[in-house]
């Protein structure tokens, strides 16, 4: 079982100074709002549909990024913010425009990612009315940026955790809503709306030690308990064989149900259909405050208020703590994603599946192929920001480590995304007990692209009285984290450093940051 971080986060921050498928759908006739010229501006909703183009194309980035983030093009200049692979490799897509002053809704949706806009998307599809505000572009955060891997569990939590955590009833429950429900909503929506995101199926965890395979083979059987027969366990020579052609592992875990997506096409895609339902979008728009008024919730921008008569949904991410009061529970972290110009060789004479892989180690590397023969590389986490410099070179020492073959690779994209984590690793879900409630949701742990989409529906499925998925997920207890954001430059490398002693003394035992 990988081992919880709780204890070593704990103690660090101690030394810091800190003490079932988707439901049957109404009928769009019936229950969509109509278009209006008012609510799409000047955007034609035809033209946001994501175009994939066949490769990517080198250029300037139309985000506005956070501060402590940076793409990285190698023939960009020093001053340039150059698109990430995700923007290249997509046609142009129109911005919103800011909100055009005071308005009201049923719903406001805060944070344009996968969460917010899957809520968006799901509570227009129940007739309710919604607008979904981002204060920079859609896509500029975590949603736009992270490696793509679609993987069961919630968050951290897999399936040994859950059925160490609850009864076996509620462990199924909780299993099949963040893996198969998870997996399949994205393929329906995508059907659904008629958009393209690269959708693959399948996934790799890789042992980069032979005592991991215990644990590898203790989670294929803890899902097999939770009704998944998904995943079988596969020793060296298959795997080299048949699905990574590298000789530093000693076997895996093969999962038929995950796979992986371009995730910026398809938060886009999600968009597009909200928009097609006469959802109201606003980018540019930040958010300075969410206050209670009789009746209502208010939230504050910069360009005019908000009034919510229905709810106010946080799918901010490492933004929580701007909008909640009391301690935090997550600690934010920046990690890193590279991708290569067109190999030499096959990509497919590397990884012959075409399945993403997930490794075993301390700092998990994380690859997969995409589009014109590339291969996409991600891995690290850190408290402070690292440089480009920085995280290409161990980006790249670390693709020659895993592909000997690749020997004078380079990288033609890389950038830096923000996550966040809990100390228990699973997704910490509230609600608070206002009349007209806030939802939040953070603490992905690295872990949630199919999973933010599920937990979007959660939230409209709540709303809309159809059933109690949000409350299960409520339900699981967080130990808060006090000064969390402000000790992440100190607390990370402790909590690394003191998981890297224990993983040096016992490399048999999987410890994943």
């Amino acid at each position: 079982m990988t081992m919880n971080r709780r204890d070593f986060i704990s103690t660090a921050a101690t030394l810091a100074g800190a003490g079932v498928l988707s439901s049957v759908l109404p009928s769009f006739s019936l229950f969509a709002r109509t278009l209006t010229e008012a609510d799409v501006s000047a955007v034609n909703v035809d033209k946001l549909r994501p175009i994939l183009l066949e490769d990517a194309q080198h250029r300037a980035s139309r985000f506005r990024l956070d501060p402590r983030i940076w793409n990285w093009h190698k023939d960009a200049a020093a001053d340039a913010m150059p698109a990430n692979y995700y923007e290249a490799s997509l046609a142009d897509w129109p911005a919103f425009g800011s909100l055009p002053g005071d308005q009201n809704c049923e719903v406001v949706v805060i944070g344009g990612g996968l969460l917010g806009a899957s809520t968006a998307l799901h509570l227009a599809e129940a007739g309710v009315d919604v607008i979904l505000v981002e204060k920079d572009n859609i896509g500029s955060g975590a949603s736009g940026r992270n490696g793509g891997q679609m993987t069961p569990g919630l968050a951290r939590w897999e399936a040994e955790t859950m059925l160490e955590k609850l009864s076996s009833g509620e462990a199924k429950r909780l299993w099949r809503f963040a893996s198969v429900e998870a997996m399949n909503l994205v393929d329906e929506l995508r059907e659904r709306y008629n958009f393209e995101c690269d959708r693959k199926y399948g996934h790799i965890t890789v042992a980069v030690h032979a005592g991991h395979m215990g644990t590898l083979v203790a989670n294929a059987d803890a899902r097999r308990l939770l009704g998944d027969t998904a995943v079988k366990v596969i020793g060296p020579h298959e795997l080299q064989e048949e699905y990574v052609r590298s000789g530093i592992y000693h076997g895996a875990n093969i999962d038929s149900m995950s796979g992986q997506v371009q995730s910026l096409a398809l938060l886009r895609g999600l968009v597009y259909g909200f928009a097609r339902l006469g959802g109201r979008i606003y980018d540019s728009t930040k958010v300075k405050g969410i206050r209670q008024e009789a009746g209502s919730t208010v939230v504050e921008t910069e360009w005019g208020v908000i009034r919510a008569s229905k709810a106010v949904v946080l799918g901010v991410h490492s933004s929580t703590g701007e909008f909640i009061s009391g301690p935090s529970t997550t600690v934010p972290f920046f990690t890193y994603v590279s991708v290569t110009p067109p190999l030499p060789v096959d990509v497919k004479e590397l990884i012959p599946s075409d399945m993403p892989v997930y490794d075993t180690q301390l700092q998990v590397d994380y690859y997969r192929a995409v589009r014109n023969n590339r291969l996409l590389f991600g891995g690290q986490g850190t408290g402070n920001s690292w440089s480009p410099r920085d995280v290409n070179n161990y980006l790249l020492e670390r693709i020659r480590t895993v592909f000997p073959q690749l020997e004078k690779i380079e990288l033609e994209y890389s950038w830096g995304g923000i996550s966040d984590l809990t100390l228990n690793g699973a997704t910490d879900a509230r609600k608070s007990g206002d009349s007209v409630p806030v939802y939040m949701v953070h603490g992905w742990n690295g872990h949630g692209l199919a999973q933010t989409v599920r937990i979007g529906k959660a939230i409209s499925d709540e709303l809309t009285r159809r059933n109690d998925d949000f409350t299960m997920l409520t339900c699981i207890d967080h130990v808060s984290i006090p000064l969390g954001s402000y000790l992440s430059p100190v607390v990370i490398p402790l909590v690394k450093g003191a998981l890297g002693m224990i993983s040096m003394f016992n490399p048999a035992e999987i410890i994943s940051f």
